[in-house]
């Protein structure tokens, strides 16, 4: 039991640690004019806490409710970076919000798709 709640911990740090790194990293490369980190790095990073919240944060009976806010978080996101032109003409937060869309984008994509593996394995062997 300790050891559950143990690994709900670590996946509830490795969310907050993905979407501050989201939100930083936009903020430093729009208001600062300057990355404090890379873009792959923070490509890296976001896949990694994406990866951690799939495999430890999400249990089975949160399944569908996870993958209904991924896809609704995917889709929002998707669709800004499709009217990215348009939200970029935002004066002083457009460009920011683009980024951070961006961002969160790359950290719930490897999330969501551990979480769907997981759940299609577990359908698979109740056959």
């Amino acid at each position: 039991m300790a050891e559950k709640a143990i690994e709900r911990r670590v996946g509830s740090l490795a969310f907050i640690l993905g979407v501050i790194v989201a939100i930083i990293a936009g903020a430093t490369s729009v208001f600062l004019g300057t990355e404090v980190l890379p873009p792959d790095v923070v490509a890296a990073l976001l896949v990694l806490f994406g990866a951690v919240v799939g495999f430890l944060n999400v249990g089975e009976k949160d399944t569908s409710q996870f993958l209904l806010a991924a896809v609704a978080l995917m889709a929002g996101a998707g669709g800004g970076l499709a009217l990215g032109r348009n939200i970029g003409t935002i004066p002083g937060v457009g460009v920011f919000i683009y980024t951070v869309l961006s961002n969160i984008a790359v950290f719930v994509a490897p999330a969501a798709i551990i979480v769907a593996l997981k759940a299609v394995w577990n359908l698979s062997s109740k056959l």
